[in-house]
Protein backbone atom coordinates (compact mmCIF):
# COMPACT_ATOMS: atom_id res chain seq x y z
CA UNK A 1 0.00 0.00 0.00
CA UNK A 2 1.26 3.46 -0.90
CA UNK A 3 1.57 6.01 1.91
CA UNK A 4 0.56 9.61 1.14
CA UNK A 5 1.09 12.57 3.46
CA UNK A 6 -1.45 15.40 3.28
CA UNK A 7 -0.16 18.59 4.93
CA UNK A 8 -2.64 21.45 5.23
CA UNK A 9 -3.88 23.54 8.16
CA UNK A 10 -7.45 23.55 6.79
CA UNK A 11 -9.13 20.48 8.30
CA UNK A 12 -11.88 20.40 5.67
CA UNK A 13 -9.32 20.13 2.88
CA UNK A 14 -7.41 17.38 4.68
CA UNK A 15 -10.65 15.47 5.30
CA UNK A 16 -11.74 15.79 1.67
CA UNK A 17 -8.36 14.64 0.34
CA UNK A 18 -8.33 11.74 2.78
CA UNK A 19 -11.71 10.59 1.48
CA UNK A 20 -10.57 10.77 -2.17
CA UNK A 21 -7.25 9.05 -1.54
CA UNK A 22 -8.52 6.38 0.85
CA UNK A 23 -11.07 5.42 -1.77
CA UNK A 24 -8.12 4.52 -4.01
CA UNK A 25 -6.60 2.33 -1.26
CA UNK A 26 -3.86 4.79 -0.35
CA UNK A 27 -2.90 5.07 3.31
CA UNK A 28 -3.16 8.73 4.31
CA UNK A 29 -1.06 10.49 6.95
CA UNK A 30 -2.16 13.94 8.14
CA UNK A 31 -0.15 17.01 9.16
CA UNK A 32 -1.30 20.55 9.99
CA UNK A 33 2.01 22.31 9.32
CA UNK A 34 5.50 21.77 7.99
CA UNK A 35 6.98 20.70 11.31
CA UNK A 36 4.45 17.89 11.68
CA UNK A 37 5.13 16.85 8.09
CA UNK A 38 8.87 16.57 8.74
CA UNK A 39 8.28 14.48 11.86
CA UNK A 40 5.98 12.10 9.99
CA UNK A 41 8.40 11.65 7.09
CA UNK A 42 11.27 10.94 9.48
CA UNK A 43 9.27 8.17 11.18
CA UNK A 44 7.39 6.63 8.24
CA UNK A 45 7.94 5.56 4.66
CA UNK A 46 6.05 8.20 2.68
CA UNK A 47 5.69 7.75 -1.07
CA UNK A 48 4.09 11.10 -2.00
CA UNK A 49 3.37 14.41 -0.24
CA UNK A 50 0.57 16.92 -0.84
CA UNK A 51 1.84 20.17 0.68
CA UNK A 52 -0.08 23.40 1.27
CA UNK A 53 1.85 26.65 0.90
CA UNK A 54 0.39 28.90 3.60
CA UNK A 55 0.49 27.30 7.06
CA UNK A 56 1.39 28.34 10.65
CA UNK A 57 4.66 27.44 12.41
CA UNK A 58 6.34 26.23 9.19
CA UNK A 59 5.00 27.06 5.74
CA UNK A 60 5.01 24.69 2.78
CA UNK A 61 7.93 26.30 0.98
CA UNK A 62 10.22 25.99 4.02
CA UNK A 63 8.98 22.47 4.69
CA UNK A 64 9.59 21.38 1.09
CA UNK A 65 13.18 22.62 1.21
CA UNK A 66 13.72 20.70 4.46
CA UNK A 67 12.02 17.56 3.15
CA UNK A 68 14.33 17.47 0.16
CA UNK A 69 17.17 16.85 2.60
CA UNK A 70 15.59 13.57 3.74
CA UNK A 71 13.33 12.23 0.96
CA UNK A 72 13.02 12.04 -2.81
CA UNK A 73 9.29 11.32 -2.67
CA UNK A 74 7.24 13.45 -5.07
CA UNK A 75 5.94 16.67 -3.50
CA UNK A 76 2.85 18.31 -4.98
CA UNK A 77 2.18 21.86 -3.78
CA UNK A 78 -1.39 22.97 -3.04
CA UNK A 79 -1.66 26.60 -4.13
CA UNK A 80 -4.50 29.12 -4.47
CA UNK A 81 -5.35 30.69 -7.80
CA UNK A 82 -3.11 33.63 -8.60
CA UNK A 83 -0.21 32.42 -6.45
CA UNK A 84 2.14 32.11 -9.43
CA UNK A 85 5.13 33.23 -7.38
CA UNK A 86 4.47 30.49 -4.83
CA UNK A 87 4.28 27.88 -7.59
CA UNK A 88 7.66 28.87 -9.01
CA UNK A 89 9.21 29.18 -5.55
CA UNK A 90 7.91 25.73 -4.65
CA UNK A 91 9.45 24.21 -7.78
CA UNK A 92 12.69 26.03 -7.04
CA UNK A 93 13.05 24.45 -3.59
CA UNK A 94 12.25 20.93 -4.74
CA UNK A 95 8.53 20.45 -5.41
CA UNK A 96 7.66 18.25 -8.40
CA UNK A 97 4.30 19.72 -9.35
CA UNK A 98 1.41 21.83 -8.06
CA UNK A 99 -2.37 21.61 -7.81
CA UNK A 100 -4.48 24.76 -7.74
CA UNK A 101 -7.23 25.27 -5.16
CA UNK A 102 -10.15 24.80 -5.38
CA UNK A 103 -9.14 21.46 -6.85
CA UNK A 104 -10.98 18.87 -8.88
CA UNK A 105 -10.81 15.47 -7.10
CA UNK A 106 -10.33 13.72 -10.44
CA UNK A 107 -7.32 15.91 -11.21
CA UNK A 108 -5.81 15.30 -7.77
CA UNK A 109 -6.11 11.53 -8.17
CA UNK A 110 -4.75 11.63 -11.72
CA UNK A 111 -1.69 13.63 -10.68
CA UNK A 112 -1.11 11.43 -7.64
CA UNK A 113 -1.27 8.26 -9.75
CA UNK A 114 1.03 9.76 -12.38
CA UNK A 115 3.71 10.81 -9.90
CA UNK A 116 3.52 7.55 -7.97
CA UNK A 117 3.98 5.58 -11.20
CA UNK A 118 7.15 7.50 -11.96
CA UNK A 119 8.40 7.26 -8.39
CA UNK A 120 7.90 3.49 -8.10
CA UNK A 121 9.20 2.88 -11.62
CA UNK A 122 12.61 4.15 -10.50
CA UNK A 123 12.94 0.99 -8.43
CA UNK A 124 10.76 -1.38 -10.43
CA UNK A 125 11.60 -1.17 -14.11
CA UNK A 126 10.99 -4.01 -16.55
CA UNK A 127 14.01 -6.22 -17.07
CA UNK A 128 14.51 -5.07 -20.65
CA UNK A 129 15.01 -1.51 -19.40
CA UNK A 130 17.62 -2.47 -16.83
CA UNK A 131 20.47 -2.73 -19.31
CA UNK A 132 21.31 0.85 -20.18
CA UNK A 133 24.15 2.96 -18.92
CA UNK A 134 24.79 6.31 -20.59
CA UNK A 135 27.56 8.84 -20.15
CA UNK A 136 28.03 12.43 -21.17
CA UNK A 137 31.40 13.77 -20.08
CA UNK A 138 31.74 12.93 -16.37
CA UNK A 139 27.99 12.34 -15.98
CA UNK A 140 26.83 8.71 -15.94
CA UNK A 141 23.29 7.42 -15.53
CA UNK A 142 22.78 3.73 -14.73
CA UNK A 143 19.15 2.63 -15.16
CA UNK A 144 19.58 -0.77 -13.52
CA UNK A 145 21.14 0.71 -10.39
CA UNK A 146 18.90 3.79 -10.61
CA UNK A 147 22.03 5.83 -10.01
CA UNK A 148 23.71 8.95 -11.31
CA UNK A 149 27.36 9.79 -10.76
CA UNK A 150 29.55 12.76 -11.67
CA UNK A 151 33.26 11.93 -11.85
CA UNK A 152 32.41 8.73 -10.00
CA UNK A 153 30.72 10.53 -7.11
CA UNK A 154 27.03 9.71 -6.49
CA UNK A 155 24.48 12.45 -7.08
CA UNK A 156 21.00 12.39 -5.54
CA UNK A 157 18.18 13.33 -7.92
CA UNK A 158 14.44 13.56 -7.47
CA UNK A 159 12.32 11.23 -9.65
CA UNK A 160 11.48 14.08 -12.04
CA UNK A 161 15.13 15.11 -12.34
CA UNK A 162 16.19 11.50 -12.92
CA UNK A 163 13.64 11.03 -15.70
CA UNK A 164 14.53 14.29 -17.43
CA UNK A 165 18.20 13.36 -17.35
CA UNK A 166 17.42 9.83 -18.55
CA UNK A 167 15.51 11.23 -21.54
CA UNK A 168 18.26 13.66 -22.54
CA UNK A 169 21.31 11.52 -21.81
CA UNK A 170 19.87 8.52 -23.65
CA UNK A 171 19.57 10.65 -26.82
CA UNK A 172 22.80 12.68 -26.78
CA UNK A 173 22.81 15.64 -29.12
CA UNK A 174 19.06 15.53 -29.70
CA UNK A 175 17.19 18.72 -28.82
CA UNK A 176 13.96 18.37 -26.83
CA UNK A 177 11.58 21.28 -26.42
CA UNK A 178 10.08 22.04 -23.00
CA UNK A 179 6.76 20.65 -24.24
CA UNK A 180 8.37 17.40 -25.42
CA UNK A 181 10.20 16.96 -22.12
CA UNK A 182 7.03 17.61 -20.15
CA UNK A 183 4.92 15.21 -22.19
CA UNK A 184 7.46 12.38 -21.96
CA UNK A 185 8.41 12.84 -18.30
CA UNK A 186 5.10 13.97 -16.78
CA UNK A 187 2.98 11.93 -19.24
CA UNK A 188 0.55 14.84 -19.58
CA UNK A 189 -0.36 17.33 -22.27
CA UNK A 190 1.99 20.30 -22.25
CA UNK A 191 0.33 23.69 -21.87
CA UNK A 192 2.35 26.58 -20.45
CA UNK A 193 4.98 24.28 -18.98
CA UNK A 194 8.17 26.21 -19.80
CA UNK A 195 8.69 27.48 -16.24
CA UNK A 196 8.16 24.05 -14.66
CA UNK A 197 10.66 22.41 -17.00
CA UNK A 198 13.24 25.19 -16.72
CA UNK A 199 13.19 24.98 -12.92
CA UNK A 200 14.00 21.25 -12.99
CA UNK A 201 16.68 21.80 -15.65
CA UNK A 202 18.27 24.40 -13.37
CA UNK A 203 18.24 21.95 -10.46
CA UNK A 204 19.88 19.31 -12.65
CA UNK A 205 22.63 21.69 -13.70
CA UNK A 206 23.34 22.54 -10.08
CA UNK A 207 23.90 18.84 -9.41
CA UNK A 208 25.82 17.70 -12.49
CA UNK A 209 27.68 20.75 -13.79
CA UNK A 210 30.92 22.15 -12.38
CA UNK A 211 29.68 25.67 -13.15
CA UNK A 212 25.89 25.67 -13.55
CA UNK A 213 25.96 29.22 -14.91
CA UNK A 214 28.11 28.02 -17.82
CA UNK A 215 26.95 24.43 -18.42
CA UNK A 216 29.19 22.18 -20.49
CA UNK A 217 26.88 19.18 -20.85
CA UNK A 218 23.23 20.08 -20.23
CA UNK A 219 22.78 22.88 -22.73
CA UNK A 220 20.00 25.13 -23.90
CA UNK A 221 19.42 25.65 -27.61
CA UNK A 222 17.79 29.05 -27.61
CA UNK A 223 14.27 29.03 -28.96
CA UNK A 224 14.27 25.26 -29.37
CA UNK A 225 14.91 23.44 -26.09
CA UNK A 226 17.57 21.41 -24.27
CA UNK A 227 20.10 18.70 -25.03
CA UNK A 228 22.92 16.70 -23.50
CA UNK A 229 26.02 17.25 -25.58
CA UNK A 230 28.98 15.02 -26.23
CA UNK A 231 27.63 11.77 -24.81
CA UNK A 232 27.53 8.22 -26.03
CA UNK A 233 25.89 5.01 -24.86
CA UNK A 234 28.22 2.47 -23.25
Amino acid sequence: MMNILVCDDEKDIVSALKIYLSGEDYRVFEAADGREALEIVRKNEIHLILMDVMMPRMDGITATAALREITNAPILMLTAKGESADKILGLNVGADDYITKPFDPAEVLARVRSHLRRYTRLGARPAEEKKNVWSVGPVTLDEEAVAVTVDGEPVTLTPIEFNILRLLISHPGRVYSSAQIYEQVWNESAVGVENAVSVHIRHLRQKIEIDPSEPRYLKVVWGLGYKMEGGKER
